[in-house]
Parts: C-alpha cells; sequence; structure tokens
C-alpha cells in the first residue's frame, strides 16, 4: 500500500473569525440591499403621487407643467453610464471601511433582489 501524505488540516480557531466575518458580511448585505429595496418601493410610491398631484393641478388650471424641460432634466440622469456611476458609488458608500466587503456585496445583492 501507499503511504498518503499528511493532510494540512487547519485549526478550526483559526477560521472561526473568518468564517464570522464572512457571516456577518452576508448578513449585514443582505438586510441593506433588502432595506434599500423597500426604501425604493416607498420613494416610488411617493412620486407616483406626486405626478398624480401635479396633473390633477396641471388638469385643473392650477398649475403649467413644462414636461419637455422636465425630459431634458431627467434623461442625462437615466444613461447607462449616469446609472452605472450612481451603482459604483452606493457600493463605494455601502463597503466604506468594511472588512467583509467581499462577502457583504453578493449579501446586498440578494437582499434587493428578494426585497
Amino acid at each position: 500500500m501507499l503511504d498518503s501524505p499528511a493532510v494540512n488540516v487547519p485549526d478550526l480557531g483559526t477560521l472561526v473569525p473568518v468564517l464570522e466575518q464572512l457571516g456577518f458580511g452576508v448578513v449585514a448585505g443582505f438586510v441593506a440591499g433588502y432595506a434599500l429595496k423597500k426604501l425604493g418601493k416607498l420613494v416610488s410610491i411617493a412620486l407616483g403621487l406626486l405626478f398624480v398631484a401635479l396633473q390633477l393641478l396641471a388638469w385643473s388650471g392650477y398649475v403649467t407643467i413644462e414636461w419637455g424641460r422636465m425630459q431634458q432634466d431627467v434623461e442625462p440622469m437615466l444613461r447607462a453610464s449616469s446609472l452605472n456611476e450612481a451603482w459604483r458609488s452606493l457600493l463605494t458608500v455601502m463597503t466604506y471601511n468594511l472588512p467583509f466587503a467581499a462577502a457583504f456585496v453578493p449579501g446586498f445583492l440578494m437582499g434587493l433582489r428578494r426585497g
């Protein structure tokens, strides 16, 4: 029989801090992503209600809305380059000074998807 080489098994005590950080990173990311998506839904509802209110005021003759000008002002913010930069900025802020940022980002994405 061939002698198999000894396998180096790391001490569990050295892995526990790393596993704790990874676990905390995933949980913190998930919770942050979930909360951000819920907040986004609330902001969407508020903006939708604002739009309806403005349309009612315009229809009643109280205000005049220049939709063309509004589209010119908002369109640059909706371009792919602007959205990518906003996404990068958000992740930079959310992972600032975190030792577990590598675990936070997947958890954050799962929270956004689930929320």
